[in-house]
């Protein structure tokens, strides 16, 4: 069946499964955050299976919980993303590369520099995901005692984006000559010195790589609050969304799209892609008895802990059967509070139902066969509710190898995916445009 639409896939991979217990499940690899081997193989699964791209979340601290909870986390250690996605660039072709890096703990000449040479290893298959940083651990390990208030964080962020952009144009594409006969390297004319001075940051530029292949990697942002909403609408070519129902999803695609608008921006340069956890069966009953087991292997005290993280309090003095109390804001994620308030209001959860749910895995669920799940993907597409999903697998490997080798040819059959790559960017991947420089005309 021809569609106007197809879907795009990335693969979201750090941790490589986002259930609390995915590396408990039988016959699954406990090591694979930290082991190349494993890794290479996934992106290299997924690009046979023509995702759009692998994507590598970060963190910059251990993760603030309990320490019977930390002890039973997957995600204490992990690669460098700057250190792992050159070497995964080696060995695949075209599937695009995408990792987060700080706009909060970082600076704009080093992340430039980072992406820029990323896009060059890989063959323009790059992507920077814009964060402000919401483990507030995070700002001890870079000399603070306190982490920047929430509407600092955008400030600043906004600010980085326009740094960052503005050195990944210091060349003309057509600067480096490398004329041998006149012994002519690059043409100076065709070098622009940023000069950036603004409220958070002075940056004299030129950036000492020259303009990406993509022009710029693709910008991805994650971000749903107000804050995180109106700088993906002033920046973002990507979403990484967390929409729960179509509706929801409907509506914060017309709201980030409206906000693109009127910041000048054309909206059908944007793609939405909300993250969707995602357990194959044969049948449906399969599927859920799959689920059921992964739960069913969280602990109480991770549970606790990733209620802790999603409130920004200590969710242990709370009465475990009794009704989730008023929550006061805090400076960490309001987005991922608000989300595990109103998941405990909306199903009336006691607070050890609700820990549970979020000691595995609480946002979009695609839990079926095939089919069933295909059939979720085609009716969010279809309603405009996204552009396509970041895929988290159940568990690794099995999890994985279910979703490319039964879910991926329903959708091609459906005519909802691609059988192969079209372009050998991410840009080309995800139909979006080579920005232009901002300096230099062709």
């Amino acid at each position: 069946m021809a569609q106007s639409r197809r879907l795009h896939l990335g693969a979201f991979m750090r941790p490589v499964g986002i259930h609390t217990a995915w590396w408990r499940y039988p016959g699954g690899l406990p090591d694979a955050n930290f082991n190349i081997r494993h890794l290479a193989r996934f992106a290299q699964t997924l690009e046979a299976a023509k995702f759009d791209a692998f994507f590598m979340a970060d963190h910059l601290a251990v993760l603030n919980m309990p320490v019977e909870a930390l002890k039973r986390s997957a995600t204490v250690t992990s690669f460098d993303p700057a250190t792992l996605l050159p070497a995964l660039a080696m060995v695949t072709e075209r599937i695009g590369l995408v990792a987060t890096a700080s706009t909060t703990y970082d600076q704009p000449f080093h992340v430039a520099r980072r992406f820029a040479s990323l896009d060059h290893l890989s063959g323009g298959r790059a992507g920077w995901n814009v964060v402000t940083t919401s483990n507030p651990d995070a700002a001890r390990n870079f000399g603070l005692e306190h982490h920047p208030e929430h509407a600092d964080r955008y400030d600043r962020a906004r600010e980085f984006v326009e740094v960052v952009t503005g050195l990944w144009d210091s060349f003309a594409d057509d600067a480096f000559r490398h004329d041998v006969e006149s012994g002519i390297f690059f043409d100076p004319d065709r070098m622009h010195v940023l000069d950036h001075r603004g409220p958070h940051f002075a940056v004299r530029g030129p950036l000492n790589v020259a303009r990406p292949v993509q022009g710029w990697p693709v910008i991805v942002q994650a971000g749903a609050s107000e804050a995180g909403r109106q700088l993906a609408a002033e920046t973002a070519e990507v979403i990484f969304g967390a929409a729960g129902s179509i509706e929801d999803g409907r509506l914060f695609a017309e709201d980030v799209r409206g906000r693109m608008v009127t910041a000048g921006r054309d909206p059908g340069h944007l793609r939405i892609l909300p993250a969707c956890f995602v357990v194959v069966g044969d049948t449906v009953e399969e599927a859920r008895a799959r689920r059921a087991r992964l739960d069913g292997l969280v602990h109480e005290a991770s549970a606790v802990a990733a209620l802790s993280i999603a409130l920004g309090v200590d969710a242990r003095a709370f009465d475990p059967d009794g009704p989730l109390p008023e929550i006061p804001e805090s400076n960490q994620s309001k987005t991922g509070r608000e989300r595990a308030i109103a998941l405990a209001r909306r199903e009336n959860l006691t607070v050890r139902q609700l820990a549970q749910r979020l000691g595995g895995y609480a946002g979009l669920a695609m839990v079926g066969t095939p089919a069933t799940i295909a059939d979720e993907m085609q009716a969010w597409l279809e309603a405009g509710a996204c552009d396509g999903f970041n895929i988290m697998v159940s568990d690794l490997p099995q999890g994985l190898s279910d979703f490319t080798a039964k879910v991926v040819p329903e959708l091609q059959a459906r005519g909802l995916f691609r059988r192969d790559y079209e372009g050998t960017t991410l840009r080309d991947h995800l139909g979006l445009p080579r920005p232009e420089n901002r300096f230099f005309s062709r």
